[in-house]
Formats: C-alpha cells, sequence, structure tokens
C-alpha cells in the first residue's frame, strides 16, 4: 500500500470512527431526551438553545437525529476535519521545501491539483455517508425509524457545506505557504461563524444556518435538496478550485 493510499485509508477511518462515536451514543441516548425534554429546555442557558430544544422536541425523533448528526456532528469534527484535509494540500508541500520534487513529476499541474483535491474531498464526505447510513439502524435499538433515502438527501446538503469550507482552504493553501497559518485563520472563522449562529439577533448572518434543523427538517418533510441553499455552496466550492488551478498553474517552488 503506497504512502498516499494509506494516509487516505487512516483519514477516512479515524474521521468515521469519531463521527460514528458522536452519533451512536446521541441516537440511544433518544428516549431519555424525549422523556426529560421539560428539564433539559430549562438547564439550556442561552435563549437560542432554548428555541433549539423546542426544535427538537416539536420535530421529534427526525429532528434530534438531524441535529446531532449533521448540525452537531459533521458541523464542528466536519467543519475541522474540511480545513485540516486541505490546508496542507500545497502549502504543506512548499513548508516542507518539497513542492519542487512534487512539481517535477511527470504529470500536468492541473492533474496533479485535480487528483490531490478529489482525494482530500472523498476522505472527508465517504465518513458522512458512511455514518448516515448507520442511522436507521441505529434508531431500531430504540424502537424508532428514518427512511435512509431522505437521510441520504440530508447527508448530501451536509456534503455541499463541507464541501464549500474544504474548497475555500484547498485555494488558501494553492496561494500560500503557511498551512498552520491557513488552519488557524480558517479554524477562528468557522468558529466564529459557529458563535453568531447562537446569538439571537445576529444568527441569520451566519454560514451555519444554510444547515441547520430547520434546513434539514424541510429536506425530511419535501423530499428534496433546498436548491437556493445548496446552488450557491456548490459555486462556492467550483469557483474557489478553479481559482485554486490558476493560483497553482502560476506558483513556483
Amino acid at each position: 500500500m503506497s504512502p498516499a493510499v494509506r494516509s487516505f485509508v487512516w483519514r477516512v477511518l479515524g474521521y468515521a470512527l469519531v463521527l460514528e462515536g458522536m452519533l451512536a451514543p446521541a441516537i440511544l441516548f433518544w428516549p431519555n431526551f424525549r422523556d426529560n425534554l421539560g428539564a433539559l429546555k430549562t438547564l439550556a442557558p442561552l435563549p437560542m438553545l432554548k428555541d433549539m430544544v423546542d426544535e427538537l422536541g416539536q420535530g421529534g425523533v427526525g429532528a434530534y437525529v438531524v441535529g446531532q448528526q449533521f448540525f452537531k456532528g459533521c458541523n464542528t469534527l466536519g467543519t475541522a476535519a474540511a480545513v485540516l484535509f486541505a490546508m496542507g494540500a500545497v502549502a504543506g508541500e512548499a513548508h516542507r521545501r518539497t513542492l519542487e520534487i512534487w512539481l517535477a513529476r511527470p504529470v500536468s499541474r492541473a492533474r496533479q491539483l485535480t487528483e490531490r483535491y478529489l482525494t482530500g474531498a472523498a476522505a472527508l464526505l465517504v465518513p458522512v455517508y458512511a455514518t448516515t447510513a448507520t442511522i436507521p439502524w441505529l434508531l431500531a435499538r430504540v424502537d424508532e425509524s428514518m427512511e435512509l433515502g431522505e437521510l441520504m438527501l440530508c447527508a448530501t446538503h451536509q456534503s455541499f457545506s463541507l464541501l464549500a469550507i474544504y474548497s475555500v482552504t484547498f485555494l488558501l493553501s494553492s496561494l500560500g505557504r503557511n498551512p498552520t497559518g491557513i488552519a488557524v485563520a480558517m479554524l477562528f472563522l468557522t468558529t466564529f461563524q459557529f458563535a453568531i449562529y447562537l446569538v439571537k439577533q445576529v444568527t441569520h448572518y451566519s454560514f451555519f444556518r444554510l444547515t441547520d434543523v430547520r434546513v434539514f427538517m424541510k429536506i425530511l418533510g419535501s423530499g428534496e435538496l433546498p436548491w437556493r441553499f445548496a446552488l450557491p455552496l456548490l459555486a462556492l466550492s467550483v469557483l474557489s478550485f478553479a481559482g485554486a488551478q490558476l493560483a497553482f498553474a502560476r506558483r513556483v517552488p
């Protein structure tokens, strides 16, 4: 097994195991959550959190599951993975002073960058779908059920969001030489965006409004992707990747 393949496998397995480790106990906790909803609302320290508990209670097991898997798990762990998988794509080579060796390979720059982009994107998104596929089985353990097809639609919308973060970070990596600085900047930005989501007066300016419980509940209700959100996310990914290709084509070691 080549080092590149081994790295890909370890990233997928590690990320999937942690994501599943957050998901499985949360679903098995559902009966306790349902039976103690009033007490949990009383303990919520912020008005936005109280509203979220209300939404979960009104939406039942569907709202609880999408809140745990997508809003909590993928919007936190997934965002960190998106940044970490992309930050060193090119900047890491420059930082280690191996970029010249990489560019000397008898393969076009466009192909090299595309392969690296797709490998990182696959490592980011495969665990989202894989862990989502376990939800019906986990729900059966607590006498609940959800349709796998609807859950996969939710996973697709979540993937558009994570891919956008990954693509922007990948663009910065194609332009820069300091992967740590890129990671700090992107993690600060995404943490700030998540923080303002919890502030009622400015929550609508948060990127994470695009992937909150309300959005996923609409997907479950309609059986369709919310294209008014999904298309801009896809456009951001495409433009970021195109910008990365332009930057890399002009790059010197």
